[in-house]
């Protein structure tokens, strides 16, 4: 231990330099803070050039959905306090960036629609009163626990049945004649939730326009029915309300099937102009984060967002206080049982921990500015849904026995969230070891998040570099590690 801190010393030139290493990994570590490393035969070099810049960070977050804060509402006042602080208090993941659905989904716990009167084509009746008891309070508190504050995009699941060519909360289109009613039907939403002393930043236009098989609540577009909706209607309506600098993010589903509709969505400026960026999921693959298709639509659109604005372990019961069931193979989603035969290959066992891990760090270095995941709070079940579509959150909670769980899953969030901010620039690195991914980001005070993620069960060692400055440091085996640099 000695040689090592005569050696760190001896490299940095620069004694103003600070620097904090936090660790989670399958061997016990949940962001606990690093002081000691052992370097090994062989080290990597990790080269952190600030003079590089790409995009700006928009935030991290997960999504306020009605089974979570119906989940809350079960909880004591204490643990709930504990789990809001746990996702939005400076000391806690400090959250920046979320989503919430505008009528029912998946995860709640029936369908509902703020829409409910037939043929109301002016939205006399519209009204958020299904929201008013959990996740309206959930934000409200969410809100209270946020020194800095987070921005909420809401995005819609289906329209009113009434409002369809099928009648249905499943599958089918909007009918033209509601395109109108179906656009003020945002800015409706605005407005009521401003009441309640919520803003909204922005929306996606319908989750998962390819739908789901009908099985919960969907509503199909192809993209340039998409295109045409937002271009003579949801934005002019917007506009016309004096909503024009609401966000809206175009498409919302699988990062597979981006070329066509960026393509559609940035055609020319015409098409373009109400859309301020895309929104991507990342079902298509269990492994696969897609590279060339973020690099595509970014540089189809280069000064507009590209924001992941859902992920989770789909698929799948929780397991209860098992942490090293999240860094084991064997997770399945819904790919490994129904995914066309050609395409299975894309959904093969994983281990929960890796996929969160491999995919923000990729997101990261292909242009992709914020990152959100699903719902905060599943609980003992991966419930409630009214479908029975059972997920895992990163917070599962056993309301029976007031009992909280934060999975592995919470602290891989948490070591983007926490450290890597809003305005923060996403900066070059060189990196010459290939099993270890690594990512880096300048925040707005000058501090430098290096985040490294080590798949493998061997111990890495890697010398960060930063101008002038140096130092060894060790990683665990399945470990994902962030650096502050302090300048």
């Amino acid at each position: 231990m000695i040689c090592l801190l005569i050696f760190i010393s001896s490299c940095s030139n620069n004694s103003d330099i600070m620097i904090k290493v936090y660790e989670t990994s399958r061997e016990g570590n949940k962001l606990t803070e690093q002081t000691d490393f052992e370097i090994g035969d062989s080290v990597s070099i990790i080269k952190i050039n600030t003079n590089k810049k790409y995009q700006t960070i928009t935030g991290f977050g997960g999504a306020f959905t009605e089974s979570s804060a119906y989940l809350l509402n079960q909880m004591s006042d204490a643990k709930r306090k504990e789990i809001i602080d746990a996702y939005f208090s400076e000391n806690g993941s400090n959250y920046s960036l979320t989503r919430t659905h505008m009528n029912s989904c998946d995860f709640s716990l029936s369908n509902y629609s703020y829409s409910p009167i037939e043929n109301d084509k002016e939205l006399k009746h519209f009204s958020v009163k299904e929201d008013m008891d959990d996740i309206i309070p959930m934000i409200k508190d969410a809100q209270e626990a946020s020194k800095d504050g987070f921005k909420i995009f809401a995005s819609p699941w289906t329209a009113s049945p009434w409002m369809k060519d099928n009648n249905d909360w499943r599958g089918g289109k909007l009918l033209p004649e509601y395109y109108d009613t179906w656009a003020l039907f945002f800015s409706k939403y605005v407005d009521e939730y401003k009441a309640q002393g919520i803003d909204i930043w922005g929306f996606t236009v319908e989750n998962e326009p390819h739908g789901n098989n009908s099985s919960w609540e969907s509503m199909h577009y192809s993209p340039d029915e998409m295109t045409n909706f937002v271009k003579n209607f949801l934005g002019p309506q917007l506009e016309r309300d004096g909503k024009g600098d609401l966000i809206i993010l175009g498409y919302d589903q699988n990062r597979a099937d981006l070329k066509n509709w960026v393509d559609s969505m940035y055609e020319n400026e015409e098409s373009s102009k109400y859309f301020d960026g895309t929104a991507v999921h990342w079902y298509d693959s269990t492994f696969e984060y897609y590279p060339d298709e973020l690099q595509y639509a970014h540089n189809k659109a280069p000064n507009k967002y590209l924001i992941q604005t859902e992920a989770c372990i789909d698929s799948e019961v929780p397991q209860w206080e098992d942490d090293d069931w999240y860094f084991r193979k064997e997770a399945t989603d819904w790919g490994y049982d129904w995914r066309e035969d050609e395409k299975k290959y894309l959904h093969p066992k994983y281990a929960p921990f890796n996929r969160y891990s491999r995919d923000i760090i990729g997101s990261l270095n292909n242009w992709v500015d914020g990152w959100v995941d699903w719902n905060m709070v599943l609980d003992t079940q991966g419930g409630p849904n009214w479908v029975n579509n059972w997920c895992v959150a990163p917070i599962i909670v056993d309301p029976n026995q007031d009992e909280i769980y934060y999975t592995p899953l919470y602290y891989v969030m948490t070591h983007f969230s926490k450290y890597i901010r809003p305005g923060a620039e996403i900066i070059d690195v060189e990196n010459n070891d290939s099993d270890l991914m690594v990512t880096a980001a300048q925040n707005p005070d000058n501090s430098i998040a290096v985040v490294l993620f080590n798949e493998g069960k061997d111990e890495k060692s890697f010398n960060i570099k930063l101008n002038e400055y140096s130092k060894i440091i060790t990683i665990s085996p399945q470990a994902i590690q962030t650096v502050i640099i302090n300048q």
